[in-house]
C-alpha cells in the first residue's frame, strides 16, 4: 500500500503512455465503457486496448442520477478497484471537473495517485446534466474553461496524463461556429484531445466539425445516438478515437431485469442457461490466485 501512495508514477506511467498513444493513434482506436473492477476486467479480457469510466454507468450502478449526484470521492474509490483488476489505460468521465479549476486539478491529481490515465472534462455548468436528456443544457463560458483547463495541465505530475476537453456546443443547440471556437481555445489552452458530442441520430454535424476542424487536434467520439453511421466513416474523416460510452451497464440492465423477472413469476432456478457459472464468478474474482498464497502463506 505504501508502495502504491508514494511511487504512483513507477507503478502506472505505462498507463498514461498507453493511452497518449490511442489518442494520438493515426488509426481509428476504440474504447469500451465499464463502471465498476468487474466489468473493467471484462472490458480488459474482451480485448479493448482501453477504458471508459462513464460517469453515467458508474453513478447508475450506485443507484443515482447522472448529475454530481455521486461525490467525486465515490466515483474515485469505483475507479480504484477497476484500476486494481486492470492493466490497459483508463480515461474517466471527469463531468465538469466537480466544480472550479481548483477542484479540477485537486481531482487530476487523485486520479493520477490511482494509476487512471486520463479525465474528459465537459464545458458545462456544475451541478451537470446527463447530455441525452432533455433538459436544456447550460455552457460554461470559454474563458473559465479554458482555465480550467490550463491550471489541470499545469498541475498534473505525469507528462502523458491525458486530458480530453469535452465540447458540448452541438448538445446545446449553440451551431458549428461556437463548437469551432470553442475546440479552438481549449487546444490553445493544452488540452490533448477534443471530444465533439452530438445527440442527433446521424452524423451530419460531427463530420462538418470533422471537416473544419481539420485534423488541428486528435478528435474523440461518442457514437451513441448515430450508432447506425458505419465505423468507416470515422476511419474517412481522421477520427482518432471512438467510445462505445455505455453499453455494459444498458446489457447488464437488461439480463437482471429478465433473470430477476423469470425467478420471480416462476418460483425456481429453471431455465436460466445464460447467466454466468459459480465457477466463472470466482474466476473473474482470482479466487485461484487466493488459493496458491494459501498454500504459500497458511
Amino acid at each position: 500500500m505504501f508502495k502504491f501512495l508514494l511511487r504512483p508514477s513507477l507503478l502506472f506511467s505505462k498507463r498514461t503512455t498507453k493511452l497518449k498513444h490511442l489518442i494520438q493513434s493515426k488509426e481509428l482506436e476504440f474504447i469500451m465503457e465499464a463502471h465498476n473492477g468487474l466489468s473493467a476486467l471484462i472490458v480488459q479480457e474482451a480485448g479493448f486496448k482501453g477504458i471508459w469510466a462513464s460517469g453515467l454507468s458508474m453513478s447508475a450502478q450506485l443507484g443515482v442520477r447522472d448529475c454530481n449526484e455521486a461525490s467525486w470521492t465515490q466515483l474515485l474509490e469505483v475507479l480504484e478497484f477497476m484500476a486494481e483488476r486492470t492493466t490497459i489505460p483508463i480515461l474517466m468521465d471527469g463531468d465538469t471537473g466537480f466544480g472550479n479549476y481548483n477542484n479540477a486539478r485537486r481531482l487530476v491529481r487523485k486520479l493520477e495517485e490511482r494509476g487512471i490515465a486520463g479525465v474528459c472534462f465537459e464545458d458545462k455548468i456544475f451541478p451537470k446534466r446527463n447530455s441525452l436528456g432533455d433538459g436544456a443544457q447550460e455552457l460554461a463560458n470559454i474563458q473559465e474553461f479554458s482555465n480550467k483547463i490550463k491550471a489541470c495541465k499545469d498541475h498534473q505530475r505525469d507528462k502523458d496524463f491525458q486530458i480530453v476537453a469535452r465540447c458540448e456546443a452541438f448538445i446545446a443547440g449553440w451551431g458549428l461556429e461556437n463548437a469551432l471556437e470553442r475546440c479552438e481555445a481549449y487546444r490553445k489552452a493544452g488540452v490533448d484531445a477534443v471530444l465533439i458530442h452530438s445527440k442527433k441520430s446521424d452524423f451530419t454535424e460531427i463530420e462538418q466539425f470533422l471537416k473544419a476542424w481539420n485534423n488541428r487536434l486528435p478528435v474523440v467520439l461518442v457514437p451513441t445516438n448515430y450508432y447506425k453511421t458505419p465505423t468507416e466513416e470515422f476511419r474517412k474523416n481522421n477520427v482518432s478515437l471512438a467510445i462505445w460510452a455505455n453499453h455494459n451497464l444498458r446489457a447488464s440492465i437488461k439480463a437482471m431485469q429478465e433473470t430477476s423477472k423469470q425467478i420471480f413469476e416462476r418460483q425456481n432456478l429453471l431455465g436460466l442457461d445464460q447467466i454466468a457459472s459459480v465457477k466463472e464468478v470466482f474466476r473473474l474474482q482470482n479466487e485461484k490466485g487466493l488459493e496458491e498464497d494459501d498454500k504459500k502463506y497458511l
